[in-house]
């Protein structure tokens, strides 16, 4: 019986570089790491990537993240040119394009990333859908029927909001991330980190509902699916503040990795 072959998919992104591990057509496992030295990078070529230059992540990678194929090919989507350009001299790398997605009506500067998860997002649960991705940015990716991109909304994710309150200004502390499962804190807050992360949280979470509530206005049937770092965790709070509407989420922390799946498949 012939192996299936190995293969790696790397979406690199504004913060890290997520790497999933595929055999065949199903993603084994995931993990993320930082953003990569020119050092660093020929290290791993030149080991066959092995990851335990690293230390432990919060998703580390598995013990070996090549069980079938010593140099797997390598599909990258990515946002962050300087990092792209340090993976061209891998002769197994592929590199995704705009135009490599079947959607219809994308603009010319549409980020790639947010195209890859719409387009799993249809493959997954249908459409019309919306996709919140909570990373860096968080943000509104939607699609109508016809697989039409309707638009969308950019703003400051959660770790992003959360810094730029400690390095640009002048007596605000650092507030910690809170846990994917804490409790929210409390609107009137008697604490400086508190203030910040409930100022923080509850308007992420008011701008999630309103945008919600007007996509389900438009298309009262329309699907919603939410992915990102984060998105275990605005989950979360909307289960616990509003557990009808968050009744009709997915959430998929791997969709833009389906979405890589999606269009090699089709390249094939």
């Amino acid at each position: 019986m012939a192996l299936m072959e190995s293969w790696l998919a790397l979406a690199i992104g504004n913060s890290h570089l997520h790497w999933g591990l595929f055999i065949g057509d199903r993603l084994h496992h995931t993990w993320d790491t930082p953003h990569l030295s020119p050092d660093q990078v020929h290290y791993l070529i030149s080991h066959h990537f092995d990851f335990t230059l690293f230390p432990s992540s919060p998703h580390p990678p598995p013990p070996n993240p090549h069980p079938l194929i010593s140099n797997p090919p390598l599909h990258i989507a990515s946002v962050v040119p300087t990092q792209t350009q340090l993976w061209t001299t891998y002769p197994q790398a592929h590199l995704l394009q705009l135009t490599d997605v079947p959607l219809q009506g994308m603009y010319p500067t549409f980020g790639l990333d947010r195209a890859l998860t719409l387009w799993a997002a249809i493959l997954a649960i249908g459409s019309p859908v919306l996709v919140i991705d909570a990373g860096t940015a968080l943000t509104f990716t939607a699609a109508d029927e016809n697989h039409h991109l309707l638009g969308g909304a950019i703003l400051p994710g959660l770790r992003l909001q959360l810094a730029a309150l400690s390095q640009n200004t002048a007596a605000l502390p650092h507030s910690p991330l809170p846990t994917s499962h804490s409790p929210l804190p409390p609107h009137w807050s008697l604490t400086t980190p508190e203030a910040i992360a409930s100022g923080i949280l509850h308007t992420l979470l008011a701008g999630i509902r309103d945008f919600l509530n007007h996509w389900w206005k438009r298309y009262p049937a329309g699907q919603v699916m939410m992915t990102g770092g984060d998105s275990d965790r605005f989950y979360h709070y909307l289960i616990t503040e509003q557990p009808i509407l968050a009744q009709r989420l997915h959430c998929d922390r791997t969709l833009i990795f389906k979405g890589m799946q999606a269009v090699r498949a089709q390249r094939n």
